[in-house]
């Protein structure tokens, strides 16, 4: 990401007020980043980062794994940073071709569809709880095994379980722990997760520790 004058001095001020925190180098910028898109100092407590997320999702980034979005907005706030670093394919579920389905919304089934072509992908639910929700069930069920789920999808109906039952699987995730989320989190989590895989493997040319 191309930082300016006025980013930096953001961040500065986000860093005064927060001060010292006990959280890796890893977590702190993708919590920086976060508040710095939303103005919002809640997110120090509300993100959730599962033991392996860094690693994991960096070595997929690097790996240029498929990436499957929930919503254009996730999709165009990540694909210039993309292009400029490991050129990632990026699907998006709203602009998937599906059967007529009434049990589930376009978007959740188009997940779903994406999610058994790319069992393995990186999956990036920021706005759509129904979506996460479907996501979650095929996780539970064994039938996908993502590199890496970020769910940050707000909702006050159904979207706090789902992200529970998230951070009670296996899969490599990062969440909100909260009703609270959406897209602009989302978007800031890939972009800063991809800032930090692009240190490690795309200048470097080999693996170092982010975690």
């Amino acid at each position: 990401m191309e930082w300016h004058l006025t980013d930096a001095q953001s961040l500065a001020i986000i860093d005064h007020e927060i001060g010292d925190t006990s959280f890796s180098p890893a977590e702190y910028e993708i919590i920086r980043r976060v508040i710095y898109q939303t103005a919002d100092f809640e997110y120090l407590s509300l993100l959730r980062f599962s033991e392996s997320a860094f690693s994991s999702g960096a070595a997929a980034l690097a790996a240029r794994c498929t990436i499957i979005v929930d919503v254009p907005m996730v999709q165009v706030g990540i694909v210039p940073n993309l292009q400029e670093t490991f050129a990632n394919p990026v699907y998006c579920s709203t602009q998937t071709i599906t059967r007529p389905q009434k049990t589930k919304t376009k978007t959740a089934w188009g997940m779903e569809t994406l999610a058994q072509r790319y069992p393995e992908a990186i999956f990036v639910i920021g706005d759509s709880q129904t979506c996460l929700t479907s996501l979650v069930e095929l996780v539970e069920e064994e039938q996908i095994k993502p590199a890496l789920v970020i769910g940050t999808p707000a909702g006050f109906i159904g979207a706090d379980v789902a992200k529970e039952r998230l951070q009670d699987s296996q899969i490599p995730h990062i969440t909100v722990d909260s009703r609270k989320g959406s897209a602009v989190v989302a978007v800031a989590i890939v972009n800063g997760l991809l800032d930090l895989a692009w240190q490690a493997y795309g200048q470097t040319g080999r693996g170092v520790n982010i975690s």
